[in-house]
């Protein structure tokens, strides 16, 4: 499907030609960076935007052709989440929760069981009664959850749900989304710019720059071996440490040994806990190894982990032991060769 609009300084094309499939169950991510694209995309999969071209068939009803009560009614299928929870200030966590259970006419008794029972699967027992400016930027985020899930829709989709969060209320939250898609095999499609939450939760992800899907595949292939320059920087920027010490670290060692090379390692499932490093430097001495930054994530098909070296020493043993690396399956890339 594709999304036009007219604007005063021209015709601009928010989605372009963007094709996915999303399967039953599945967490599916749609990663880009502001002015990608995504918050357009949701919008159309809601129903609040018609796209200018193409169709978006949800288990076999094209949302665009829908309008009125049709529409309504489709868009009770489907839960969103939203960044700054757009919660009623003036109403309680259960009364939150229950809204679209009111709106959808569903009687008091039936609507306030339904909200007890969310309220407790997103952990929020005791704070039925609290009002919004009494809970804690988690707190609120799992209240806005529990009204998503309200109408027991076949979709959630999360958009930038964990943006506003600390990081460990995201990973509490991202946690609380694979419970509910693993307890209710819910199908939920997650909106961000945050390669960690696409890490940990995702079993696929698209990556969208310029209005356009530009790489897809399972979140395990993608980290390792991204192809498009956008996908290579998201995860050049999920394993890389945001200090300014291993650049400090990096800068002095080139100084020190200009001839050396930089090299970066990418271990992927079981490899990660093998001591591969340390048998590199048994079998090679005379080679000296220092590690610049390292880091590893888990992801839903296994572990992976990245690890920046120096190697400094003849060329004909560099090259031996970067040749014994792939001949252990380790993935290498020289990253700095002076």
């Amino acid at each position: 499907m594709s999304k036009n609009y007219s604007t005063k300084d021209g015709a601009l094309t928010a989605v372009k030609d963007v094709n996915i499939d999303v399967n039953d169950g599945e967490i599916f991510g749609i990663v880009g960076y502001s002015g990608a694209g995504k918050s357009t995309l949701v919008r159309m999969l809601d129903g609040l935007e018609a796209p200018s071209e193409g169709e978006i068939d949800v288990n076999g009803t094209d949302v665009a052709k829908l309008s009125g009560r049709q529409l309504r009614l489709q868009r009770q299928k489907i839960g969103m989440i939203f960044q700054h929870f757009n919660l009623l200030w003036s109403r309680t966590v259960i009364d939150n929760v229950a809204l679209p259970l009111e709106i959808a006419k569903v009687p008091r008794s039936k609507r306030r069981q339904r909200a007890e029972d969310l309220i407790k699967l997103v952990g929020l027992e005791g704070r039925e009664h609290s009002y919004p400016s009494e809970l804690s930027g988690g707190q609120k985020q799992r209240v806005g959850i529990a009204r998503a899930l309200a109408n027991e829709p076949s979709i959630l989709i999360s958009d930038e749900a964990t943006s506003a969060l600390d990081p460990d209320t995201t990973n509490e939250v991202l946690d609380l989304l694979l419970k509910i898609n693993k307890q209710m095999n819910l199908t939920i499609l997650l909106i961000t710019h945050e390669m960690h939450a696409i890490a940990k939760v995702c079993d696929r992800v698209a990556v969208m720059s310029s209005g356009q899907v530009v790489e897809t595949g399972s979140v395990f292939d993608v980290f390792r071996h991204p192809k498009a320059d956008v996908t290579k920087k998201f995860v050049s920027e999920e394993f890389t440490p945001q200090q300014d010490d291993s650049t400090i670290t990096l800068d002095e060692l080139i100084k020190k040994y200009p001839d050396g090379q930089i090299i970066r390692l990418v271990f992927h499932g079981p490899q990660a806990e093998l001591p591969i490093v340390s048998e590199v430097v048994k079998k090679y001495p005379d080679l000296t190894i220092s590690i610049i930054a390292g880091a590893i994530r888990q992801t839903q098909e296994g572990a992976l982990g990245s690890l920046d070296l120096q190697l400094v020493g003849a060329d004909e043993q560099i090259a031996d032991a970067l040749a014994y690396l792939k001949k252990m399956h380790v993935e290498t890339e020289v990253i700095h060769h002076d």
